[in-house]
């Protein structure tokens, strides 16, 4: 019956490729359209940015429509949309200048503690979990090394983005969705033997990356008893400005980001006098839970004087174990992207 069901989809499918060929809007809608969320994410792991990933698929997709006729049909029409999209960002990579990070711009802060570092990466943004659900759910290839929700953390992506063009491309197709190295080739138009070396530098790259993160430890199961217990002691305690109390649910290695501004901070010494600096002079806050790249994530609200909050950015927290071991925080630009409300009433 399997077989039966399989030969049936597959001729439905040549079906709607005849009719979307022909002119068919919705015959090539309906073709795409179970591929859209994953290529959404792909978009995504290669640009770093929501914004700049929609814009990316919305271009495959009408590059994909004009060039349907171009569709042979050697590969499968999914891996001929993971080529489009690809070569799409990469393109998008290539023509974007370095965009430049913001100064700093913290409402009611001045100035701003001396930074650990500067970062590199000002044009990250985070991904809603709305995108990371539908996404993570595809067939992977054998050679796959990575989970498919460690492939869409902050961490990761964030380290994805400062290798080369190439590498980042080659590396999402061979060990985040498991392409072999012949099928890369092709997508790539390039060689075996070029994509096996850019594969190790990838690597290389990555690796020396992700260690200065330093070790981790599992962190709880999302939405589970043990994240909602740690959460929930935090959340307590920011709103309150319960500094000693923030501090102890932090790793000793804790990291604060904030694209698109470059300031850093790590370590519990300099993070403890970046939070002493945000609830200096009374200021407090309300925090709503939401998700991003499969991690808790809040929105933040400043109280104003009159009982009002108003929506200052958006913090997205890594867990590891029962401690935080990094902060991002992110402009209030992004809270659309997350259903929150730029401001809440009094109470």
């Amino acid at each position: 019956m399997q077989i039966v069901g399989e030969t049936r989809a597959g001729r439905d499918a040549e079906v709607l490729l005849g009719r979307a060929r022909a002119g068919d809007e919705d015959a090539f809608r309906r073709l795409t359209e179970p591929y859209l969320r994953e290529l959404q994410v792909h978009c995504y792991r290669m640009l770093g940015s929501f914004h700049d990933a929609e814009d990316a698929l919305q271009d495959s997709l009408l590059s994909a429509w004009r060039g349907l006729d171009g569709f042979s049909g050697r590969a499968s029409l999914r891996t001929w949309l993971y080529t489009i999209a690809t070569h799409r960002c990469l393109n998008v990579r290539r023509s974007l200048a370095r965009r430049r990070a913001h100064g700093w711009d913290v409402p009611g802060v001045e100035p701003p503690p001396e930074p650990t570092r500067l970062g590199e990466v000002a044009w990250l943004g985070p991904l809603p979990d709305t995108w990371v659900e539908g996404g993570l759910d595809v067939p992977l290839g054998p050679e796959a090394r990575y989970e498919q929700t460690e492939a869409v953390t902050l961490a990761f992506v964030t380290a994805l983005q400062v290798l080369p063009h190439r590498q980042i491309a080659v590396l999402v197709l061979r060990d985040v969705l498991g392409f072999s190295a012949k099928e890369t080739a092709e997508m790539l138009d390039s060689t075996v033997e070029s994509v096996t070396s850019a594969l190790k530098r990838a690597r290389a790259g990555l690796d020396r990356r992700r260690l200065t993160v330093g070790d981790r430890e599992p962190p709880p199961a999302p939405r589970s008893a043990a994240e909602g217990a740690l959460l929930s002691r935090f959340v307590t305690a920011y709103e309150a400005a319960d500094l000693d109390t923030v501090i102890a649910l932090l790793t000793d290695d804790v990291f604060i980001s904030m694209p698109p501004m470059p300031f850093e901070y790590e370590g519990k010494v300099a993070v403890a006098e970046f939070c002493a600096l945000i609830f200096s002079g009374g200021r407090r806050f309300v925090l709503l839970p939401t998700r991003a790249n499969g991690q808790p994530a809040y929105g933040v609200y400043l109280r104003a004087p009159d009982g009002s909050s108003h929506g200052i950015g958006l913090f997205v927290l890594t867990l590891n174990g029962d401690r935080i071991s990094a902060m991002t925080r992110f402009e209030s630009t992004v809270l659309p992207l997350f259903a929150l409300p730029p401001s809440l009433p009094r109470g």
